[in-house]
Parts: structure tokens; C-alpha cells; sequence
């Protein structure tokens, strides 16, 4: 038996809801990582959710960011805000642990910093972002547990990962300290999920909602989940609901999944 953990940027929760919760009963996902739900906890569509069988837990904030946890599982523990930086109040982090048969399932739910326009402090606040996500990730690497990053990571890897590379040099999403960020993570020992499976190019989980993206397949693949050796190793399917941007107001992110056999008997 496999444990299907997926990451969604629903790009405000209140507008999408029902996209949602049509897209969690038709693929029934374990564990889900939403980002940008743009609301206080208080407001976040909880029951719901919680109609359909997930425990849920969200770091919210008024109108922007917010990132949450939907899981089948009961949380042991939960904890927001990525440590590093005290003065830094966005919501943009949380974590969460769960016990299956065979130990425990530690999962970050992220959403990293934009970082446009370049030229501003929002691009060395990224950078500094991606700095303390590098520490993160090296602390909870020394569990040697399953652990997943995932979310929207507002990092297009490599040229395949976008319809016009040349166009995005200079963009925070691909500038090259932006890329280097990216794969000092890869180089603790994490595995890019979906690259682990296949190398085919084309593969995006972003359209903007301008100039007719979606209808051109002009996207982006900036959502990502990355796998501690544990979680990659039992690594068996990965998949991006890219059908789901051809809904009615859709969010310009679809979502993305793993399988993995963890829960195994």
C-alpha cells in the first residue's frame, strides 16, 4: 500500500474550495501541502475538509501567503515559521510528523519567496530564504526519517522546466544564484521527485493567467517535492494534475504528487 502525498498551491483557498474538494475526491490524496491560501486560520474552510477525513493544520495571514497541511493521518506534531529569522513574518512554513506502520513521515509544507523584481530586497530575501530552507534541511537530515519538501518553491530548475528559457534569465524564479540555491538542496541528498522518474522536458505546474498561457503550454515547473534518501527510496509513482488548470477559475498552479510505499505492512 502506497501513501500519496501531493502539493498545491490553490492560489487563495475561499475561491477554490470547491475545486478542491472536487479534486480531493477524485484523487484522494494522503497527505496535501496547500500554499497561498490567503486567509487567517480563523477563516481557512476547515470542516469542509475535515468532512472529507483529513486532520488539518494552516499558518495563515491576512490576504497573502499561507501555506497548510491536509492529512488521512493524525499529526504527532506540528510546528510553523521556518527557523532563522525572527524578524520574518510571513507565512510561508509548516511542518508536520506522522506515524505510519513502519515509523514516522516528516513533511514541510513550503512557499518560497518570489523574489521579483530582482532589482529590490525582495530577491535577497529570497536568497535568504532558500539560505536558512539549506539549514533546515540539513538538521532534519541527520533523523535519517522520511522527510519530504513541498510546495511551491518559486524555482524553475533547469531549462526543461520552462517554455522559454531564454526569456527568464534575469527573472528571480531561474537567475543562476537562484538555480545554485536550489541544488546546494539536491546536493545534501535530496531527490527532486518528479526528475527521479523521468527527464522528459515540457512537464510545467505553473501558466500565468496572461497572454493566453495555459491554451499555448506556456508554463513552468516551479513546484516541486524533494525526498530525503529514506522517502526516495521507496519512491514508486509521481504525477502533476495538469488537467486541473483547464477548470473554471482555476488557480495558476496544479497539483503535483508522489507515491510512496512507506505504509507498507
Amino acid at each position: 500500500m502506497s501513501i500519496r502525498v501531493a502539493t498545491w498551491n490553490v492560489n487563495s483557498v475561499r475561491q477554490r474550495i470547491d475545486l478542491l474538494l472536487t479534486w480531493l475526491k477524485e484523487c484522494s490524496p494522503d497527505i496535501v501541502c496547500l500554499q497561498e491560501i490567503k486567509c487567517v486560520d480563523d477563516a481557512f474552510p476547515r470542516l469542509e475538509i475535515e468532512a472529507l477525513g483529513y486532520n488539518v493544520v494552516t499558518h495563515g495571514q491576512k490576504t497573502f501567503n499561507g501555506v497548510a497541511l491536509l492529512s488521512k493521518y493524525r499529526f504527532d506534531e506540528t510546528k510553523s515559521g521556518l527557523a532563522g529569522d525572527d524578524e520574518d513574518a510571513h507565512a510561508r512554513f509548516l511542518e508536520g510528523v506522522v506515524t505510519l506502520k513502519r515509523g514516522v513521515l516528516r513533511i514541510a509544507c513550503l512557499y518560497l519567496p518570489n523574489g521579483n523584481p530582482v532589482g529590490t530586497e525582495k530577491y535577497p530575501y529570497k536568497l535568504k530564504w532558500m539560505s536558512r530552507l539549506l539549514e533546515y534541511s540539513k538538521e532534519r537530515l541527520k533523523e535519517e526519517v522520511p522527510l519530504i519538501l513541498a510546495g511551491d518553491f518559486n524555482v524553475i530548475p533547469a531549462a526543461r522546466d520552462v517554455y522559454n528559457p531564454a526569456a527568464w534569465t534575469e527573472d528571480a524564479l531561474f537567475k543562476a544564484e537562484t538555480r545554485e540555491s536550489f541544488q546546494s538542496l539536491l546536493g545534501l541528498g535530496l531527490t527532486d521527485a518528479l526528475r527521479a522518474v523521468t527527464d522528459e522536458p515540457g512537464l510545467y505546474t505553473f501558466w500565468d493567467y496572461q497572454a493566453g498561457a495555459w491554451q499555448k503550454n506556456q508554463g513552468l515547473r516551479i513546484d516541486h517535492l524533494l525526498l530525503s534518501p529514506q522517502a526516495s527510496d521507496k519512491l514508486a509513482n509521481v504525477g502533476i494534475d495538469s488537467y486541473v488548470r483547464g477548470w473554471e477559475k482555476p488557480s495558476d498552479h496544479v497539483p503535483v504528487w508522489a507515491d510512496l510505499d512507506l505504509d507498507a505492512a
